[in-house]
């Protein structure tokens, strides 16, 4: 199996949903902008968010089983895929490449 690297690209908060809909909670998300995880054997790897991981863990999956080109070229580069967390108010977008 490949490696796969995961990079934290981009981190979202909507202010206005959170205060809207959610309950006051003090930590939501430790992860930082250009922080990067290296996915062994298709593991999710260790400090990386178990929310985040069932969101990216199928394109991870498929990358390092040597599979590419989601979704019939969507990405410039075949073996990557751009994949965002599934919270809603505070959306983390990953970019993850075979490598």
């Amino acid at each position: 199996m490949k490696q796969v690297r995961i990079t934290v690209i981009r981190k979202a908060s909507y202010t206005d949903l959170s205060e809207k809909y959610e309950n006051p909670i003090e930590h939501a998300c430790d992860l930082k902008e250009g922080q990067v995880f290296i996915s062994e054997n298709a593991q999710m790897p260790e400090g990386m968010c178990g929310s985040a991981w069932e969101s990216l863990s199928p394109f991870v999956l498929t990358l390092a089983c040597g599979g590419q080109d989601f979704y019939d070229g969507w990405m410039k580069d075949p073996k990557s895929a751009m994949i965002s967390c599934n919270d809603g108010l505070r959306p983390v977008s990953f970019l993850i490449e075979a490598i």
